[in-house]
């Protein structure tokens, strides 16, 4: 996956963002903020398995998952991880880059709540008998 992220990163500005969305000095700011969050992590010794993905894949998987629309579960086969896996990355990156206050990612709960006009479905549940031949 390290090659695919080189690769990624030698293409000029312009297809940069088309790929990933940022520009690379944000891409660059992001991932300073993911190495931060990782050194003070280190600093305060939480222990764990090392992760298998850098910071630098776990930004360009988040960045891909809130880009394309891709289901995690086709994201994860791509970088060789399980779907819960990728999902803790994606809420992690988010996370961190909320805390940051530099970058405002809205909420799923808020983009419902912000939504101009309500949707009302009404279903008629009511029970009714069903006719069924009697057993003789």
């Amino acid at each position: 996956m390290y090659n695919e992220y080189m690769n990624i990163y030698k293409l000029n500005d312009q297809q940069f963002r088309r790929r990933t969305g940022v520009k690379k000095k944000t891409f660059e700011f992001m991932l300073t903020l993911l190495r931060e969050n990782e050194t003070k992590k280190q600093k305060e010794k939480i222990g764990g398995r090392p992760n298998k993905l850098s910071e630098e894949e776990e930004l360009l998987l988040t960045l891909s998952y809130l880009r394309e629309y891709r289901t995690l579960f086709h994201i994860s086969q791509d970088y060789g991880i399980s779907e819960a896996t990728c999902s803790r990355i994606v809420r992690k990156v988010e996370d961190i880059l909320i805390q940051s206050q530099e970058f405002h990612l809205p909420k799923r709960k808020e983009k419902l709540l912000n939504k101009d006009s309500l949707e009302v479905f009404l279903v008629d549940a009511t029970e009714t008998p069903i006719e069924r031949p009697k057993k003789n």
